[in-house]
């Protein structure tokens, strides 16, 4: 196809990552895409290819990271648009999350994702081109109780993304950071998401919570190869979204932050303002 582009795509042997790597490889892209496990990936999507480079990656190991996009660019010349999408969710308080629960956490969702931008960042400024997508959450712009740690994981990609497209913008490098809803993927199952190992009893609603989104499993709203779909198109556009929303119910949400956000600051105006120096 005369539009193939090279993609890299981190987690991809399962959920979102793994619909995205099988539209792109269908629609005649070439994928360099990222697992723990070099089996999980030939499993899924088949052995190396001349359109497909499986590479078993640990993203929080910058020399893993390294190392595997060196070997991209090596195999398919350069790499136009990247999708971090690996990631997981963790659920607890704050309290009953441990330091390590926690970093573990930042590590994988948010320094990984930083890991491969500063890897892959040398080659698109050279190229002149590029564009990163960075996955993250509606959680990451309206958060759910019970789940404070994945929350602010996704509000820094949010928060990084932002400021990265606005660095980068004068390279030519675009920058897309997509906040999906409940899509059915296997994002609810033990394989995809943590509890605290040591819940408190006083965090009933932690609890309650918890068990909203295990029943939620299996009847998500979101079609992942719809999310797949929506994202490929994005990137063939000339000017994608910085902040792309996926699912009625990611929508919902961000709408009713928006809301509520503007009617607090209105609501404290006078006080925000009187910190000012007079005269």
């Amino acid at each position: 196809m005369s539009n193939s582009q090279i993609w890299f795509v981190t987690g991809a042997s399962q959920g979102l990552g793994l619909c995205l790597a099988q539209q792109l490889l269908q629609a005649g892209h070439r994928v360099a895409a990222t697992s723990r496990t070099l089996t999980s990936l030939t499993q899924a999507l088949g052995n190396a290819s001349a359109n497909f480079l499986p590479l078993q990656t640990d993203l929080t190991s910058e020399a893993s990271v390294q190392q595997a996009v060196a070997q991209a660019v090596a195999t398919f010349g350069r790499i136009d648009v990247v999708v971090n999408n690996a990631g997981y969710g963790i659920g607890g308080s704050i309290e009953e999350l441990t330091d390590a629960e926690t970093r573990q956490a930042f590590d994988v969702n948010v320094f990984g994702g930083l890991n491969v931008i500063r890897q892959v960042l040398p080659h698109m400024r050279t190229a002149h081109k590029g564009h990163i997508i960075n996955i993250s959450s509606i959680a990451g712009i309206s958060a759910a109780t019970g789940w404070a740690i994945y929350a602010a994981t996704k509000f820094a990609v949010e928060g990084f993304s932002e400021v990265l497209a606005q660095d980068v913008a004068s390279m030519g490098i675009k920058v897309t950071v997509v906040a999906p809803g409940a899509f059915r993927t296997n994002f609810l199952t033990q394989e995809s998401l943590v509890l605290a190992e040591q819940p408190l009893v006083a965090y009933q609603e932690v609890r309650a919570s918890h068990e909203k989104y295990r029943q939620m499993n299996g009847a998500q709203i979101g079609d992942p190869e719809k999310a797949a779909a929506a994202i490929i198109q994005v990137a063939q556009e000339s000017n994608p979204p910085l902040h792309l929303l996926l699912g009625q119910d990611a929508y919902n949400r961000a709408i009713r932050k928006l809301d509520t956000f503007r009617e607090e600051i209105e609501a404290w105006k006078p006080l925000t303002l009187s910190t000012n120096f007079e005269g």
